[in-house]
């Protein structure tokens, strides 16, 4: 369940998103608020996954109070200004929902933050056991930690992998098949033909690429319902 709080100086914007939040049984409404003092409030004594946050507001907007959180939750901006878009977006929101918005709009964005926090709530235990390896780099074996991977990509017979404790990929010759062989299904996603990424080392899921950290990892059409089994994977 993922606990949200909805902010806009509107009272009918307000009711709308709670009416809409209701009707979705994977969203849990903590409270309503007109403006972002009143978030802060909420923010100090109850767990948020998720802000639908409006950006013209009194006092502090939506964008400086999102600015201002050291670890913000997800974020959905539901904004009747469509110039704030990329501002949105480098602040890694999730969605950016343009007023007025129907139904089926909000689904989509929902969804989406549902997607992210299914992936960010992964147990580690669903995982399966995995084992490190060495690749030859220049005549040398350098040992791959498979837990420091973030993602690979694909250069014809070569590959580079970028790990989290190195600031240059390791670059080595090998096929992209023949590393996914080595690596646990489970724990890497297959976004592209040319790039793998690691599962738990997703923060944003956009339409076309995925991000680790700074980095987008491109998604294509072809892969898109492989990312999607790994976000959404049966259940037993």
């Amino acid at each position: 369940m993922i606990r949200c709080i909805a902010i806009d100086d509107e009272r009918l914007v307000r009711e709308l998103l709670e009416d809409n939040i209701r009707q979705l049984p994977f969203l849990q409404l903590i409270r309503t608020c007109k403006n972002a003092l009143e978030a802060y409030e909420v923010m100090q004594t109850e767990q948020v996954d998720l802000i639908f946050l409006d950006i013209q507001m009194p006092g502090l907007n939506g964008l400086q109070f999102l600015a201002s959180l050291q670890k913000p939750p997800m974020v959905i901006l539901v904004t009747a200004y469509e110039q704030y878009a990329l501002q949105g977006f480098n602040l890694q929101v999730v969605d950016y929902l343009l007023k007025p918005f129907s139904f089926e709009r909000f689904l989509k964005a929902c969804n989406r933050a549902n997607e992210l926090f299914r992936l960010q709530n992964q147990q580690p235990d669903s995982l399966p056991e995995i084992q490190d390896f060495f690749v030859n780099v220049e005549y040398t074996l350098v040992k791959i930690v498979v837990a420091d991977i973030e993602y690979i990509e694909g250069l014809k017979d070569y590959i580079k992998i970028y790990l989290s404790t190195a600031a240059k990929p390791v670059l080595t010759r090998m096929t992209m098949k023949a590393m996914e062989e080595k690596l646990p299904a489970d724990a890497f996603v297959r976004t592209h033909k040319s790039f793998l990424a690691a599962v738990r080392k997703i923060t944003t899921v956009k339409r076309d690429f995925v991000c680790i950290g700074d980095k987008e990892v491109p998604v294509s059409e072809f892969y898109k319902e492989n990312l999607s089994r790994v976000l959404h994977p049966p259940k037993t």
